[in-house]
């Protein structure tokens, strides 16, 4: 497909703002809008236009997981409030892990959480007064991977993507739908989005769920936000997180042999993963210092309890997706 923000003067990142929000308006008259974000770019650069078209109209829905980075929900909660938008938290996480319990194949996570985001969405926006609308962060490369059309085969669920069960009586309002993430990113700092913020990696909505393989537990996530926060935090530190498009730890199902001072250990495995792509369609291994590399292992198996051996991937996608699960 042809990206929409070809360069032109008739098709810049300010003059897709000025008409999509002339359009929202029109789409949505007075009507309110529910939003789910997720502290990322593509829904915070859905809900600014929102904001812009209809202003207290809409009322954005935060949801934590359980599955997301450590520290996350309450940072993205106050940089939320920041940007003027109305935002409700809702700490969702015990019942994550309870309907997560057991389960193990990738697919039927990603339905579990995308089926439990859905019902917890539901129950806050029906505390909202004549919501008529649902506003979805929906961009180009969630559309593509979620085809099963024609008998084409679904790469993966995005449960952003797809429509929503016959109980949820909702609009679906999705203005990036036909975006690329480079041109979401174009459209977020014509909206005046700070460029840290704008640089942030990508975060898949799923969250850690599809980096953990295997059974989700909350001790399996307590260990990845710990790797994931000294993975992330020593790219920026060494200058490599601007250079890198995403970075991923992983948690593997399995357990290595190691030895931690004269014991004998039998700990996990968890694999670090830095691609460079600029739609998230294909994506290149970024070759990462070895230098860099080995700072980071040392300092995630001496501070990490319950991790002896770090991995780097280095699979291009494709035939790799970026994500392991």
């Amino acid at each position: 497909m042809k990206k929409i923000l070809d360069g032109s003067s008739e098709r810049t990142p300010e003059s897709f703002v000025e008409s999509t929000v002339f359009e929202l308006k029109a789409q949505l008259g007075d009507d309110r809008v529910a939003l789910g974000i997720s502290g990322g770019v593509d829904s915070t650069v859905t809900a600014l236009l929102l904001h812009r078209a209809i202003g207290a109209r809409l009322t954005s829905i935060f949801v934590n997981t359980g599955l997301l980075r450590k520290n996350e929900f309450w940072s993205v909660l106050e940089n939320y409030k920041e940007l003027g938008l109305n935002v409700v938290g809702v700490d969702a996480q015990e019942l994550f892990f309870l309907r997560l319990a057991g389960v193990e194949e990738p697919e039927k996570k990603r339905k579990i959480i995308g089926s439990t985001f859905i019902d917890v969405f539901d129950e806050e926006a029906g505390k909202i007064k004549d919501v008529k609308w649902l506003g979805q962060g929906t961009i180009y490369p969630d559309v593509i991977e979620s085809l099963s059309e024609d008998g084409s085969k679904t790469i993966k669920s995005h449960h952003n993507v797809g429509g929503l069960p016959d109980y949820m009586k909702l609009k679906i309002v999705e203005p990036l739908r036909l975006l690329f993430k480079d041109e979401v990113r174009m459209i977020g700092k014509a909206l005046g989005i700070s460029p840290n913020f704008l640089n942030r990696h990508p975060f898949p909505g799923p969250g850690l769920g599809i980096r953990i393989l295997g059974e989700i537990t909350e001790d399996k996530v307590n260990v990845l936000q710990e790797v994931d926060a000294i993975f992330i935090e020593s790219l920026k530190e060494s200058g490599w997180y601007e250079k890198t498009w995403q970075a991923a730890a992983i948690l593997l199902p399995i357990k290595t042999v190691g030895v931690m001072g004269d014991e004998r250990t039998y700990e996990n495995c968890v694999v670090l993963r830095a691609v460079n792509s600029t739609d998230g369609m294909t994506a290149d291994w970024v070759h990462l210092p070895y230098e860099l590399l080995a700072k980071i292992s040392n300092e995630i198996i001496n501070k990490v309890r319950g991790v002896n051996r770090v991995v780097y991937d280095i699979s291009s996608k494709p035939p790799a997706t970026i994500e392991w699960e």
